[in-house]
């Protein structure tokens, strides 16, 4: 099968990154991580304005009735810029637990919306400043902790909250696809980000970009990403049928990113370690993701079963 975006999927795309790039993500992050929530909530409403949390919503609930592809186009953005926020939760999770005028406020971004689903995903993202806590057969919690468990990535602000372990399900593998592509368009923005540096960074009179070695890592980047993404969107194209597919996109789109982010360091060398570097928001993040919504050990198990 041979799979290409649509023109409106693309200019979607398109769009995202020149509303995320204008809009100094990587600040709106560190203030997130800071408790600080108005520079992010800013960002989270011109994201329900371009229809980010409407996709997955139906047209009877202010929903645009979009699928699974176009919910990875725009988690594929989300990831490369680093927004902060349940917006895998609220955007790929919720649809499919809430009804009524709680969809409808989910969809015009007036709800923030997280999900807790043990074993799995013990801890709930950013309960404190979300509407709604969820577990998934779409019941409302309460008992959020008051304060937040330490993550290795600032950003992700998590929460105990009382919940059962409930089976996993569509709403499970909608939350597995997104942060999939999370992981896709951050290992993206690694090797981009990679790539830029080592034709200006120069060694002995020359672009370190030049040296073969240097040449070699980022080739592997391009090889893993190249391989990870047609599993991404062959796991969409599939929808809510083939939870084996969406595991396989799962594992292949973590080793990507694990591997551009230890490319992006290398290549960056020390400068890569300062907090005040945009590339280590992206080398927590992807440790982060990297065993959110499923491990790699799980979701390998998975396939295989």
């Amino acid at each position: 099968m041979r799979f290409r975006l649509s023109p409106e999927q693309r200019q979607f795309a398109a769009t995202l990154h020149e509303l995320l790039g204008g809009a100094d993500t990587a600040a709106a992050a560190r203030a997130w991580a800071a408790g600080e929530h108005d520079r992010g909530l800013k960002l989270w409403r011109a994201l329900a304005d371009v229809g980010v949390f409407a996709l997955l919503a139906d047209e009877d609930h202010g929903g645009l009735g979009a699928g699974p592809v176009d919910l990875v186009v725009a988690c594929e953005a989300l990831g490369y810029h680093a927004v902060p926020g349940p917006v895998v939760e609220s955007a790929a999770v919720a649809p499919a637990l809430l009804t009524g005028d709680r969809l409808t406020a989910l969809a015009e971004g007036d709800l923030v919306a997280t999900v807790v689903a043990p074993p799995e995903v013990p801890l709930a993202l950013d309960a404190d400043i979300a509407g709604v806590v969820l577990d998934l057969t779409g019941a409302e919690l309460t008992g959020v902790g008051t304060e937040p468990v330490r993550s290795i990535d600032p950003p992700r602000r998590l929460f105990r909250v009382p919940a059962a372990p409930a089976a996993a399900g569509t709403a499970f593998d909608r939350g597995v696809l997104a942060v999939a592509a999370q992981l896709v368009g951050l290992g993206q923005w690694l090797l981009d980000t990679a790539v830029a540096y080592a034709k200006q960074r120069k060694q002995y009179g020359r672009a370190i970009g030049e040296y073969q070695a240097i040449k070699h890592l980022l080739a592997d980047v391009v090889t893993r990403l190249e391989l990870a993404r047609p599993l991404l969107y062959g796991a969409a194209v599939a929808g809510d049928t083939f939870a084996r597919d969406v595991s396989a996109a799962k594992a292949m789109a973590t080793d990507a990113a694990v591997l551009a982010a230890r490319t992006a360091l290398q290549v960056h060398g020390a400068i890569g370690y300062t907090a005040e570097h945009d590339l280590g928001l992206r080398l927590t993040k992807v440790r982060a993701l990297a065993g959110a919504w499923g491990t790699g050990s799980f979701h390998r198990a998975r396939v295989l079963r």
